[in-house]
C-alpha cells in the first residue's frame, strides 16, 4: 500500500487537482496529486464535512467557500494524528474511521508485522495529512479551486 501522494500511473485512486476553475479541470494533469483509496478513506470525513456535496465516484469542487472549511478539517485531523502516542491509540483511531478496517486489511496484506512498526505508518499518515493541508493552503493563497476525483 502506498501511504503517500503520488502521480497518475496507479488506479484505485483519488485525484487532488488544482488545475481548473469553478467549471472545469484538466483530468490527470501532471500537477495533480493522488492517494490510494484505502489511504484517502482515512481522510474522507474531512472532505465530507467541508462539502456536503462530496461524492467519491465523481468530481467534487472545493472553491473559496469550501476550501477553508476543508483546511480546518484537515488541520484537526492532523492534530488528532499527532496526539497518538501508543499502538492502542493508533488502532482505536483507525477503528473509529469509516473504512478504517479496509486500511488495516490492506496494511496487513502488505506487512504482517505492521503492528510492530505502527509508529512508522502513523508518521507516513501524518506526512500525507501535512501534504493535504499544504494543498489546501496553496488553494487559499493562490485562489485556486481544488477538485477531488475518485477513480
Amino acid at each position: 500500500m502506498r501511504i503517500e501522494l503520488f502521480s497518475s500511473e496507479y488506479l484505485n485512486i483519488v485525484e487532488l487537482n488544482t488545475t481548473g476553475d469553478n467549471e472545469n479541470y484538466i483530468k490527470g494533469d501532471s500537477e495533480s496529486k493522488y492517494l490510494q483509496s484505502e489511504v484517502f478513506n482515512l481522510f474522507a470525513n474531512c472532505f465530507e464535512n467541508a462539502n456536503k456535496l462530496y461524492e467519491f465516484f465523481g468530481a467534487t469542487k472545493y472553491n473559496a467557500r469550501k476550501i477553508v472549511p476543508l483546511r480546518n478539517e484537515l488541520a484537526n485531523k492532523l492534530e488528532a494524528l499527532q496526539n497518538i502516542k501508543s499502538f492502542e491509540e493508533f488502532e482505536n483511531h483507525l477503528d473509529q474511521v469509516f473504512l478504517g478496517q479496509e486500511f488495516i486489511d490492506e496494511l496487513t496484506l502488505e506487512d504482517r508485522d505492521w503492528k510492530k512498526k505502527w509508529k512508522y505508518y502513523l508518521d507516513q499518515l501524518i506526512e500525507v495529512n501535512k501534504g493535504l493541508v499544504e494543498i489546501s493552503d496553496k488553494c487559499i493563497e493562490e485562489q485556486k479551486v481544488l477538485w477531488v476525483i475518485g477513480y
